[in-house]
Order: structure tokens, then C-alpha cells, then sequence
């Protein structure tokens, strides 16, 4: 499948969540301060990615990660409400572009590029078990 026949450039989704200590950079090295962790940041990018596409895929179809490039520009402490926003700027036969920024309020917490790759499941996993 060629994703250029189902997705566009400027779909886009959102996603809110409030900082929890387990999203924490404490959670994972307990002598770290207890704000929102870049990792932690970067995944809720990706799934709001994952998410501005996955509506128009066919069954069987998903998009994976394959490539980062974020800046985590402030830090959120535990109960600050963090939106994650992402839209697609470019796509490729296999592989769609995005560009993904993070926020608490107004102010812009994370920002960068994205890009996710079109699989379809069942051969992906066949491919897998094949492999081991």
C-alpha cells in the first residue's frame, strides 16, 4: 500500500495528560529531580502521531516509529497539564513525516520532527518470526 493514497499533508491530533510521578524522570533514576521525562514526552508525541493517522488506514495497517528528532525545552513538575500535538507535514510511499510540539498552557515545553512508518501487521509479523 502507498500511504499517499490514504493520508495527507495537515492531519493532525492532540492529546492532553496531567504529569504523574511515574511519568517522572524520578520514577526511572531516583536521585533526578521530579519533572516530566523527556522519554515520557517523546512517546505521548508519538502516539499523537500514531493517532492523526490511524483513522484513515485500512484494517490491518498501523504506522511505527522510526525516526526522532525532539528538543525538551522546559520542565514540568508533577500535576502540570501537558498537550501534545502532532501534524503531518510530509508523505512518502512508506514513510510519513511530522511535526510534534508539546506544551503546559501557553508555554512550549517540546518541539521537533517525527516520522513513522506504514506496516502491515500481519506481514511485519511474519517477517518477525521468520527472523528468530
Amino acid at each position: 500500500m502507498d500511504a499517499r493514497d490514504v493520508l495527507t499533508i495537515g492531519m493532525s491530533a492532540e492529546r492532553t495528560l496531567v504529569v504523574t510521578p511515574d511519568l517522572t524522570v524520578r520514577h526511572f533514576v531516583p536521585n533526578m529531580p521530579a519533572v516530566y521525562a523527556t522519554p515520557m514526552m517523546i512517546m505521548e508525541m508519538e502516539m499523537a502521531s500514531a493517532d492523526a493517522t490511524a483513522p484513515q488506514l485500512p484494517r490491518g495497517w498501523v504506522t511505527v516509529g522510526t525516526e526522532v528528532d525532539i528538543r525538551h525545552l522546559g520542565a514540568s513538575a508533577v500535576g502540570a497539564k501537558v498537550r501534545t500535538t502532532s501534524r503531518v507535514i510530509a508523505v512518502e510511499r512508506r514513510v510519513i513525516r511530522f511535526e510534534v510540539e508539546a506544551f503546559e498552557g501557553e508555554r512550549r515545553i517540546g518541539e521537533g520532527r517525527h516520522a513513522r512508518g506504514l506496516v502491515n501487521v500481519a506481514s511485519f509479523e511474519t517477517r518477525l518470526q521468520a527472523s528468530r
